[in-house]
């Protein structure tokens, strides 16, 4: 059989990453030790998977910091602007929530990605460090995961943190879209200037939150990669 486009190894590899992908989507949580699995015989180790999905958490909260701006500048501007056609304020201002919530949900699936893989990595450590012969290196390797433990701990405290101010600013978008929806007039985007300050401090209060998780982020990568270069 002749193959147009031969597979090369990187190919194949890359095959083998979305195959072991796809199936830990379809199969859930309860076959992650299959899908570790695969993946460590493709070398890639737990330690790894959750460096790599530490900082996808890091970039997904940095796009969403940049959206939630966006979306607050998007509004300001949108309900201060006098005149213009009310029908295209709705579309922008619901468009921007739409993306907000999109951004949302990213960083909320990358922390579910983040502690799954940190609870199957500890998981995995504490059983090896039964496994040690030589007390001298399993003492060691216990300071190192109590270490690790304790740096994620701060991690996901300021990942969690950021995310849980996200739904109280998302419900404000949504009800200003929602109220202006069935609201076309004047006077509903007047009276939704109002209410632009409250706006504005919840924002300005979950991107406080979301640069402290970035950096706690960058904390954390830097300290993973400096163990294991």
């Amino acid at each position: 059989m002749n193959f147009r486009y031969p597979l090369t190894v990187h190919r194949m590899t890359s095959l083998a990453l979305t195959c072991a992908l796809v199936l830990a989507t379809l199969t859930g949580a309860g076959c992650q030790t299959a899908y570790y699995e695969t993946m460590e015989k493709l070398g890639y180790h737990k330690r790894d998977l959750m460096v790599s999905d530490v900082k996808k958490a890091r970039d997904a909260q940095q796009d969403a910091k940049e959206q939630f701006k966006s979306a607050l500048d998007r509004f300001t501007k949108t309900l201060n602007v006098q005149g213009g056609e009310l029908q295209e304020k709705y579309d922008v201002l619901n468009e921007e929530y739409q993306q907000s919530d999109k951004r949302a949900q990213a960083v909320r699936s990358r922390i579910a990605s983040v502690e799954d893989v940190s609870e199957a990595l500890f998981k995995e450590w504490d059983g090896e460090l039964k496994q040690y012969s030589n007390a001298t290196l399993r003492q060691k390797s216990q300071k190192q995961l109590t270490q690790t433990r304790s740096q994620y701990a701060q991690l996901i405290k300021a990942m969690k943190r950021a995310e849980a101010k996200m739904d109280p600013v998302l419900a404000k978008l949504k009800d200003h879209v929602l109220f202006l929806k069935h609201n076309l007039n004047a006077q509903a985007i007047a009276s939704l200037k109002s209410e632009l300050t409250t706006v504005e401090g919840n924002i300005d209060s979950l991107i406080k939150d979301l640069n402290a998780s970035i950096q706690e982020a960058d904390s954390f990568i830097a300290s993973m990669e400096k163990e294991n270069p």
